[in-house]
């Protein structure tokens, strides 16, 4: 994408580096162009409204991120009457995971827990989580910081690790 008057030279100079990134998080190229447009379409407007971004290159690769969580969250898998008929997984290994995090969920503070009851629900954007739970969208992030570690160290999972880890761990992958 070639930068025009339209974008802000700072908004310019991070295009390859979030060609990149979008790159090795959706491992496909025409993905990978897709979501960089959109990225670069909502932060070009937040600029244009005179929006202050104090971290341009943070906030832009951030929004990446949740951009694509978001695609992640509104795809839809149709299946088709042979994709019934084939073998599955069994779901012992990942019920027995999901326990294992229930537990471990129920054992946190009660503000962190509700907050990693609505990112399992499907909410991931702090924004959002803020709307609903009143709180600033700061002490979200810090909250579900904190929640994510105690998690990660009570489920012995790596830091970055993902949760399909647990499934796989039991033999579910």
């Amino acid at each position: 994408m070639p930068c025009s008057a339209h974008l802000s030279e700072d908004l310019c100079a991070l295009i390859p580096d979030l060609r990149r990134s979008a790159r090795r998080i959706t491992r496909q190229r025409d993905e990978a162009e897709d979501l960089l447009q959109d990225v670069l379409e909502r932060v070009w407007l937040r600029l244009a409204r005179g929006d202050r971004i104090d971290n341009l290159r943070g906030y832009a690769n951030t929004s990446l991120r949740n951009q694509y969580r978001q695609r992640l969250r509104e795809r839809v898998i149709m299946l088709d009457a042979d994709d019934l008929s084939l073998p599955h997984a069994p779901e012992a290994p990942t019920r027995l995971a999901l326990k294992d995090v229930e537990a471990v969920v129920a054992q946190l503070p009660e503000a962190q827990a509700q907050l990693i009851r609505l990112v399992a629900a499907g909410e991931s954007s702090p924004a959002a989580l803020a709307r609903v739970t009143g709180l600033p969208e700061g002490t979200v992030m810090s909250r579900l910081a904190r929640a994510r570690r105690a998690l990660r160290e009570a489920l012995d999972l790596p830091e970055g690790g993902e949760a399909a880890a647990l499934c796989s761990e039991a033999g579910q992958f």
